[in-house]
């Protein structure tokens, strides 16, 4: 079921470096090097397996960009919104640069 655009705004308001980006959450992620992104990946992966529901997203070396958006639902959806709050839990946990 999708989101309203009020309810994904209030939800970025706790998300900083997300955006709505080509009708999905965007975010780019910065780590020190490859393998601390690649780790980061590998823990989000295990998150989201878990909850059945996977991210759209690309690693160059140290960068992570992601977007989510729930396909079934045509858009942004709760499942989102929670999986950006834990990969925003999981990147704090990594030491990172934090370039957006």
């Amino acid at each position: 079921m999708l989101i309203s655009v009020e309810e994904i705004k209030k939800a970025l308001t706790d998300l900083p470096g997300w955006e709505i980006k080509d009708g999905s959450l965007y975010r780019r992620f910065v780590f020190h090097d490859f393998v601390q992104a690649f780790g980061f990946m590998t823990e989000v992966a295990l998150v989201a397996e878990r909850s059945n529901h996977h991210p759209d997203w690309r690693n160059s070396y140290r960068t992570v960009e992601v977007w989510l958006s729930t396909h079934e639902a045509g858009g942004i959806s709760k499942k989102d919104i929670l999986l950006a709050v834990a990969m925003q839990r999981l990147s704090l946990k990594t030491d990172q640069n934090t370039s957006h």
